[in-house]
């Protein structure tokens, strides 16, 4: 190359077109435009399922139709088709924003830790919130309202101790992986000894519960999910930055200037919030936030795992799983939703233990 051939200065790079920012004082967001539009098909796809959910029966008569249902939520219809939707209502917006929740929950760990492993099911945090329910329930004799706060401080509890174990020191994502599911086995059995010994009634009661169950959940079920989303989606918003910085491990975010300990105990907070907040409702459901971050980072084009499209991607997962849990025995029997993100998240990790085995073979 000649001298007339170089280009000084050098061009400098460019962001795909795309790539789109959007500065505020408080805050600079990069959009994908792309990773975008998969998003809002996502949702699209969720509402339209979530609403045809709405209309279908689980008994003998006959379900709604799609123009029934819409005319039900538009004001139009009364009687039996809108005790149909009004029964329906607050199990399906439960598991959209909840599928949600549980999506950005795995999708921290997933990035922080940098293993798809890293999920609040696996490494413990949805048991030790069943543990703090069965305390609650079981032990202490307390109502649901107990019962829900016993699961948020046996989340919380369960978070510190994986954390302590895992992650002090700096030490790398699989360690607290590797820590987490140890932790989690303990508590699974802990939780078999607290149910084998308490009375049947009340052990069923939590059996049934430790399930992952959306039916007989009323709308003010909803509100503290709603709440929750609403105060933590902000904060997950501040930190996200940061959190990125992660992607690449915590040596090469500290050396950008990111207070790796401050915003590993800030997002551990975070995401142990989204986790405990549906957990406490409707119960520990398995495998959303294990699938859904992964799902999201293989649709879309960008890098990393996308936290908008995992949230979609979630929203999809549970709703759908929730229809199929209500419909699939029906009328004789309505199976609880965990036991089907369980059975497909088992095929989902099955494969992945097998990919991540043909990776490391020479």
């Amino acid at each position: 190359m000649t001298v007339q051939d170089r280009v000084w200065p050098p061009t400098p790079a460019r962001w795909p077109r795309r790539i789109k920012f959007l500065r505020t004082p408080m805050l600079s967001l990069r959009i994908d435009i792309a990773s975008l539009a998969i998003s809002v098909l996502l949702v699209i796809v969720a509402l339209v399922v979530g609403t045809w959910s709405l209309g279908v029966s689980t008994t003998d008569s006959p379900g709604l139709g799609l123009g029934q249902i819409l005319s039900v939520l538009a004001g139009q219809t009364s009687g039996a088709p809108a005790d149909l939707v009004a029964a329906a209502l607050p199990a399906v917006l439960l598991a959209l924003v909840g599928g949600a929740a549980l999506a950005l929950s795995g999708a921290i760990f997933q990035t922080i830790t940098r293993n798809p492993l890293g999920s609040p099911d696996i490494i413990g945090f949805t048991t030790g919130a069943y543990t703090g329910a069965l305390i609650a329930m079981l032990v202490l004799h307390l109502d649901s309202g107990g019962a829900t706060i016993g699961a948020l401080l046996g989340s919380l509890a369960t978070a510190g101790a994986v954390y302590y174990l895992g992650m002090r020191g700096g030490t790398s994502g699989y360690r607290f992986v590797v820590v987490g599911i140890g932790i989690n086995a303990m508590l699974v059995a802990f939780n078999g000894y607290l149910i084998a010994t308490a009375n049947v009634q009340n052990a069923a009661s939590a059996a049934s519960w430790g399930m992952g169950d959306l039916h007989d959940i009323q709308m003010s079920d909803t509100v503290p999910v709603i709440v929750g989303l609403a105060i933590l989606v902000p904060f997950l918003t501040v930190v996200a930055p940061r959190m990125r910085m992660f992607e690449l491990g915590a040596d090469s975010a500290q050396s950008k200037g990111v207070d790796v300990a401050r915003t590993q105990w800030m997002l551990l907070l975070i995401g142990v919030g989204f986790a405990a907040v549906i957990t406490a409702v409707a119960g520990p459901i398995a495998f959303v936030a294990l699938v859904a971050p992964q799902l999201a980072a293989r649709i879309s084009p960008t890098p990393g795992i996308p936290l908008v499209t995992s949230a979609a991607v979630g929203a999809v997962l549970l709703v759908s799983c929730d229809a199929i849990a209500r419909t699939i025995l029906a009328p004789d029997v309505q199976l609880p939703v965990g036991v089907v993100t369980t059975s497909i998240g088992g095929v989902y990790l099955l494969g992945l233990l097998i990919a991540q085995s043909r990776k490391a073979r020479p």
